[in-house]
């Protein structure tokens, strides 16, 4: 019963507890303390209630605001109520520890409703994730942001409320501190802005593949947040990079390849020197029996007759002549545009390379059509393991560096003294 703003036990048959103030307060302590618990008691079975009810719905949004725990946080809210008006009794209004206890109720219920908040806006870019279109452009950074300043103004109230001041007064001694501000949130400031410049330039998505050697990263981007970007590299370890260096330094992404649907192949291989020579008769007639090559070579030989015509009495040296490198090219090129798993629609090349010390560089230049890692490796190991195999069959030997079994063969061969 509550008479002049504080417990009467008097009324409650207590009369002894209302003639000692401390047994008062200690009573009313306890009273207050069982209101709060029961409140919390029936915020938790509501609590229950309002799950089972979400979990049986079709809705979404329902169900991402149960994930961003926004109803367990809020079951918090009626008991943080229940202290800011049992306060009064407590055991008078006038009462210091009653004053105390509504500050802190307000302070509380502030921080709850702020929490809730955040809930929401964990909610809000889940549902946003969930449509794969929207993948290329996320507001997680965004969303950080606003949680910040969010939990930011709701610190500047708590504090207002526990002493009992008007948040103005605090706001306006920032403008003073904006210096001090800046400096404690310059990676905030920055990462704002890098985020802004991230998605508005569509430079990084999560499943991007990309390189930045400064940071160790090699691998699939499976984060953006406001303040980092979370790498997940080839060997499964997580590279973490602050948002803003993606905008301040320089890195590789390879979005593009697999947008393309097809990953490059650019490899050379050495072929020796002493091994180039001019096709025989007997060569090409072999050659010749190649179906991949028929049409290169009857093309060339009606080509190089009708050179050869023009001067017959042009010497050996000045006639035009089939070369055994040239026409291995050829077959690559042939080979290559007939393989069912090279991109025909991408540039395909076979060129020789600025010869040096250790042979004459073959390059290959062409595009897988898959993008798919493990495959992709299968096929260029494929195509390099026919070049080296049909390359004696033309006359040239892949270069290598002598090793110990090279020395032995020749000096097995060196004829005895």
């Amino acid at each position: 019963m509550i008479k002049n703003g504080r417990i009467d036990f008097d009324g409650l048959g207590l009369g002894w507890l209302d003639k000692t103030p401390f047994a008062h307060e200690i009573a009313s302590a306890l009273i207050l303390g069982l209101i709060v618990l029961v409140v919390y008691g029936l915020s938790k079975l509501l609590l229950r209630l309002i799950g089972r009810f979400v979990r049986r719905t079709q809705a979404q949004w329902d169900d991402a605001l149960a994930d961003g725990q926004v109803f367990r946080r809020l079951a918090y809210f009626p008991p943080a109520l229940s202290v800011f008006f049992a306060a009064a009794v407590y055991p008078g209004l006038d009462h210091p520890l009653g004053l105390v206890l509504q500050r802190v109720a307000v302070g509380l219920m502030i921080a709850i409703a702020a929490s809730a908040m955040g809930g929401v806006l964990t909610a809000i870019n889940g549902i946003y994730s969930t449509d794969p279109e929207n993948a290329a452009r996320p507001i997680k950074g965004y969303i950080q942001i606003i949680r910040v300043f969010l939990y930011l103004g709701a610190l500047l109230l708590v504090v207002a409320a526990l002493m009992d001041r008007s948040p103005w007064i605090f706001i306006s001694g920032l403008g003073a501190m904006t210096a001090v501000v800046l400096l404690v949130f310059r990676d905030t400031l920055l990462s704002l802005v890098a985020s802004i410049q991230l998605t508005g330039n569509d430079m990084v998505h999560v499943g991007d593949w990309i390189e930045m050697p400064k940071y160790g990263a090699d691998g699939d981007v499976i984060d953006i947040a406001l303040y980092t970007v979370k790498v997940q590299n080839w060997d499964k370890t997580i590279t973490t990079i602050p948002t803003y260096a993606l905008i301040q330094e320089s890195f590789k992404n390879w979005r593009g390849m697999s947008l393309a649907g097809g990953r490059r192949i650019k490899r050379s291989f050495q072929v020796d020197v002493n091994t180039v020579h001019f096709l025989s008769s007997d060569e090409l007639a072999r050659l010749s029996t190649f179906g991949s090559l028929k049409p290169y070579l009857d093309a060339k030989k009606d080509e190089i007759a009708a050179h050869n015509a023009q001067d017959a009495n042009a010497s050996v040296a000045d006639r035009r002549r089939l070369t055994n490198i040239g026409t291995f090219r050829a077959y690559i090129y042939a080979y290559l545009r007939n393989h069912r798993r090279v991109h025909q629609g991408m540039t395909l090349l076979v060129r020789q390379l600025q010869p040096g010390g250790e042979g004459l560089p073959i390059e290959v230049y062409c595009f897988t059509n898959t993008t798919v890692w493990a495959q992709y490796e299968d096929i260029q190991s494929d195509i390099f393991d026919h070049i080296y195999s049909i390359a004696p069959e033309f006359g040239l030997r892949v270069f290598q560096t002598p090793t110990g079994a090279d020395f032995e063969r020749a000096l097995t061969a060196a004829p005895a003294r």
